[in-house]
């Protein structure tokens, strides 16, 4: 008899996946060396936190390292600030993210920062493609004013400068205030309602495996917290066929792990764990464990199998540092749910561990370096020779990043982002 093989995360993901049955597993890994889903197509940042200026190309999935201290958190920041600020009125993002001096570049002067602006560049479902622009002047009292605000998106476009509005839909004459954005109002209308859910659809996981394991307040269960927090509760929530496939896609990476459910105590939520295996007469053994006995490692994966399976998931996801707790000889795995995720979710991941790279789908345009020098980060693609030494296979992403490999573009001297452009010439 031939021994049977536990199948791979990415080959659960696509046998699971609708359009995918037919799918030899064979093929299974060429099919998804590289995804062409790429809804945040590009994202520039000017005084943003420790990013002076960076216009930084996106990939699916993409792979920011660096040491730690380099800034690659804050890139991280930027989507969910991006994502924020859509969503709800601009004075409550800024309180949500530790308000405007939290949020601006820090000069070693006593002149007043300068002003700090994101632009997106993106794909809409449609096939449209486009951006959306803003820049923003902090003022004394803790205030702020939009300076300037545009969006492109196929052939709608609005250019807000100061008071000024100029508006390609006709009869429509919005009303806003220096403090707030104009894609937030605009987003009820047919012509940018689909940029507005797009941007406002990115989550940023920070997960928090001892916040997971507590007993949690239940709530609706409609979209996972960055930390995790509400897990219990987003299981509790998650359609059947999604549960199943979480718990088959856990089995692949935590070996024993058969089943998980939401378990209550009272007005609290928890999870309960089934482990099963097979005992000395083939006989069936199984156990089970409440959330606080299992491993902080089991905790990250299942949060991150919970982002992606979530009911509502999010067009792009971002996992911060998703290695951490968790053993080396699982990262595989969990690369193997990256890649397969990717196919329907942009994904970018920070990282600082060679394990985690450890495959060889990962090209050069995989990978960013994020590099501190003198109070300002940079977000660089690959220097020419260590993209030449991955691009020809002579060492694998994780091997060059053991050795220090894994080395930056030049880094840009006396930066301006003054000379940096969030905003176009629309037609």
């Amino acid at each position: 008899m031939l021994p049977t093989q536990t199948p791979s995360a990415v080959s659960l993901i696509l046998r699971t996946s609708p359009g995918n049955a037919d799918v030899p597993v064979g093929l299974l890994p060429t099919i998804l060396m590289k995804s062409d889903f790429l809804p945040i197509t590009r994202l520039r940042l000017k005084r943003f936190r420790s990013l002076l200026w960076a216009d930084t190309p996106l990939t699916n999935p993409l792979f920011i390292v660096g040491k730690n201290g380099a800034g690659k958190s804050n890139f991280l920041k930027a989507l969910e600030f991006l994502s924020t600020c859509v969503s709800m009125p601009l004075e409550s993002a800024f309180q949500l993210h530790g308000g405007l001096d939290t949020m601006r570049f820090r000069t070693s002067g006593r002149s007043r920062p300068g002003n700090f602006g994101m632009r997106a560049d993106f794909r809409l479902p449609s096939g449209a493609e486009g951006w959306y622009a803003f820049e923003i002047k902090a003022m004394s009292g803790y205030k702020f004013e939009v300076v300037k605000e545009q969006c492109s998106a196929g052939p709608h476009s609005f250019t807000r400068s100061g008071s000024d509005i100029t508006l390609s839909v006709p009869g429509i004459t919005p009303g806003v205030t220096s403090d707030s954005l104009l894609l937030p109002l605009l987003g009820g209308t047919p012509e940018f309602k689909p940029v507005k859910d797009l941007l406002g659809d990115i989550a940023v996981f920070s997960l928090e495996p001892r916040i997971i394991q507590e007993m949690q307040d239940p709530d609706a269960g409609l979209s996972l917290k960055s930390d995790g927090s509400n897990l219990s509760s987003v299981l509790q929530n998650m359609r059947e066929p999604a549960l199943h496939r979480l718990c088959q896609l856990l089995g692949s990476v935590v070996p024993g792990v058969s089943e998980v459910t939401p378990l209550k105590h009272g007005k609290k939520l928890t999870l309960r764990f089934k482990q099963s295996w097979s005992g000395e007469t083939d006989h069936q053994e199984e156990c089970s464990h409440e959330a606080f006995a299992m491993s902080d490692g089991t905790m990250r994966v299942l949060g991150i199998l919970t982002a992606f399976l979530q009911n509502e998931r999010p067009k792009v996801i971002a996992l911060e540092e998703p290695e951490s707790t968790i053993h080396p000889e699982a990262l595989a795995a969990l690369l193997d749910l990256i890649r397969g995720f990717s196919s329907s979710c942009q994904i970018i991941v920070t990282t600082h561990s060679p394990d985690l790279l450890d495959c060889k789908w990962i090209e050069p345009d995989n990978i960013r370096v994020a590099a501190w020098s003198k109070g300002v980060t940079q977000i660089l693609p690959l220097s020419p020779s260590s993209a030449a030494t991955l691009k020809q296979h002579l060492m694998g992403a994780g091997e060059m990043m053991r050795t220090e490999g894994l080395q930056p573009a030049d880094l840009f001297e006396n930066i301006n982002p003054e000379q940096g452009e969030l905003f176009s010439r629309l037609p």
